[in-house]
């Protein structure tokens, strides 16, 4: 008898406590979204010397790549888990010395790869043709260093719903373990610093 009583009890107590937990903070309901990274997708680094200024291009990205998109109930950030992987060799400096120098200072021959790790969004682009400024973070790796980076986008999309992300992004040839390429005796010398530009083109996919 005395069981008897209490399990009404204990149902109502469980219920009421399954319930407190949804609504706690810090209790998160994931929403999941999945963009995809076409091939119209570029990265551009522009960098100078003692004498010049140069630009580096990766003109088109040779493959397709998926990006996750997570939101919590109560996260203000989004979510990102996805990568792209740039082939070292693909960089063209429309200089054949300054290309070979470029490449050679990346080690492309060990590390053939670049890759950018995108992490979060201040907030999800919104469709429509006018610009935007929205943050992120992502992770570079390269010549088998890693660092995260703070990036400014500017986000747009057009009339098919194709979203467009600009960024850009101060880097150190020293964040990775790298010298600059020198020329001539040291006569000629690249600067440390270089400004990583890139240009995605992504699209929603409809997930059900």
């Amino acid at each position: 008898m005395y069981t008897k009583h209490l399990l009404p009890r204990y149902f109502l107590f469980a219920s009421a406590m399954i319930m407190l937990c949804a609504y706690l903070p810090g209790s998160v309901t994931t929403e999941t979204k999945k963009w995809v990274i076409n091939q119209n997708s570029s990265l551009c680094v522009n960098g100078s010397t003692n004498i010049n200024k140069f630009a580096c291009e990766i003109p088109d990205y040779d493959q397709t790549d998926t990006l996750t998109i997570a939101r919590g109930r109560n996260e203000k950030e989004i979510i990102l888990s996805g990568c792209i992987n740039l082939r070292i060799q693909s960089f063209d400096c429309h200089n054949a010395i300054m290309t070979h120098d470029l490449r050679s200072t990346l080690k492309e021959k060990q590390f053939p790869r670049l890759r950018i790790s995108f992490l979060t969004l201040s907030e999800l682009p919104e469709l429509c043709p006018k610009p935007k400024p929205i943050t992120g973070m992502v992770s570079i790796e390269l010549a088998g260093a890693s660092k995260r980076f703070e990036i400014n986008y500017q986000a747009s999309a057009d009339a098919q719903k194709n979203i467009l992300l600009v960024g850009s992004r101060d880097v150190n040839f020293s964040d990775f373990n790298l010298t600059p390429p020198r020329k001539l005796g040291g006569m000629i010398r690249t600067n440390d610093k270089l400004n990583v530009q890139f240009r995605l083109q992504i699209k929603a996919l409809d997930v059900q």
